[in-house]
């Protein structure tokens, strides 16, 4: 599944946006978890939920991944039909794909995933994401 990132620049953003939201639900006696409220509840989450990832684009690129563990439907407080998508906490960096922005969120075939940074483009990662930004705006990631 794929899904724009909104609010984040970067997948450090995203990661330090995680790590305070958990720390919240821990301060807070909450159950320790990570999720995403959706307004609509995906029809194929059998599919999802077997191994499949919520893909992030970020500033136009697919940057990387959560696996979604679990689809939780509910009603908000003013009665509306809501979802979370629940996501392990870890992120994993993929190779950038580039995307449209879009709303809502877009299924992805396994075979159009970007796969995730290997041992050999691990130093892609160390990269500071403005020059990341830049070369993939350059088409040479």
């Amino acid at each position: 599944m794929l899904k724009l990132c909104v609010g984040c620049d970067s997948v450090e953003d995203l990661e330090e946006w995680i790590a305070f939201r958990l720390d919240e639900r821990r301060r807070d006696g909450e159950p320790v978890e990570q999720f995403h409220t959706t307004r609509m509840v995906p029809t194929r989450g059998a599919e999802l939920t077997s191994g499949g990832s919520l893909y992030w684009v970020i500033k136009g690129n697919v940057q990387c991944r959560q696996r979604l563990l679990e689809i939780r439907p509910f009603t908000d407080a003013e009665g509306i039909g809501r979802c979370h998508l629940i996501l392990e906490p870890t992120v994993v960096r993929t190779d950038w794909q580039p995307r449209r922005a879009f709303q809502g969120w877009r299924y992805l075939k396994p075979v159009d995933a970007p796969a995730d940074l290997g041992q050999g483009n691990a130093a892609l990662a160390e990269m500071p994401p403005k020059l990341r930004l830049e070369l993939a705006e350059l088409g040479l990631l």
